[in-house]
């Protein structure tokens, strides 16, 4: 039987990686790389960079695929959503079928945690024939975020709300919470909130040699966070970033 393990890697810095991150990867048959694209070429580096520095095991084989673009043009969010996830898991099959037969262990390193923004786990449920899914955690964007600014996540006794920045656009600030993290944000959905009371601590490019944060009143930092994002994405060619938000009284 098949066994795929959806390793996390943490968000760029190869010392997050845990024991049981290594270990897993040492006990691949195949290790899966994906690739994003030219533009994106950085986390493909990083992938390759890990299993260069950890793998020991000369039986692991390393497989990289070209991952396929969602339809941005698609109106209905969730059906081009469920359209790419069914052409990603057809990739992975054809990859995975092509390196081993029906037995074996596959091992996909997971930017960040496999449980937290990422479609990884739904994708290998769609996987052809199904294998048998285990997950080894990691470091995930918010803890890094926390960690650059040396900020606890939630106030006493209060909770804190994750989502995306579609849905901060959409729908504005959340009721019932004065703390808000930020993922998945393709622009800079803040700019539809009134600034007033506000705080931010962002960051990008978290855990890399090109790390960037900034934080304070979402007012003042807002327009800066806006120009070092513009000015970051045409050197790179992407960007990833999160922030937090929280509401004073």
């Amino acid at each position: 039987m098949l066994t795929l393990t959806l390793i996390g890697i943490g968000c760029g810095d190869p010392e997050q990686l845990t024991g049981a991150a290594i270990r897993a990867i040492n006990a691949a048959d195949l290790v899966l790389i994906p690739r994003k694209g030219s533009a994106k070429s950085d986390l493909a580096d990083l992938r390759r960079t890990i299993c260069a520095d950890v793998l020991t095991n000369d039986k692991t084989r390393i497989a990289e695929f070209d991952l396929p673009v969602r339809d941005a043009g698609e109106t209905d969010y969730r059906k081009g959503v469920d359209e790419w996830h069914d052409a990603v898991a057809a990739t992975w099959s054809r990859t995975i079928a092509s390196h081993l037969a029906r037995d074996g262990k596959i091992a996909l390193l997971i930017w960040g945690d496999p449980s937290l923004y990422d479609s990884s786990l739904r994708i290998a449920r769609r996987l052809d024939p199904l294998p048998k899914i285990e997950i080894v955690p990691g470091i995930t964007s918010i803890q890094a975020l926390c960690a650059a600014h040396a900020l606890p996540l939630n106030d006493i006794g209060e909770p804190f709300l994750v989502t995306t920045g579609r849905r901060l656009r959409e729908g504005g600030w959340p009721q019932g919470v004065d703390t808000v993290v930020v993922m998945l944000d393709g622009g800079t959905a803040f700019e539809s909130l009134d600034p007033d009371g506000l705080q931010i601590w962002w960051g990008a490019y978290l855990g890399m040699p090109d790390q960037i944060i900034m934080s304070g009143a979402l007012s003042e930092v807002g327009p800066r966070i806006v120009a070092a994002r513009q000015e970051a994405r045409e050197r790179h060619g992407w960007i990833m970033d999160s922030y937090i938000l929280k509401r004073r009284p």
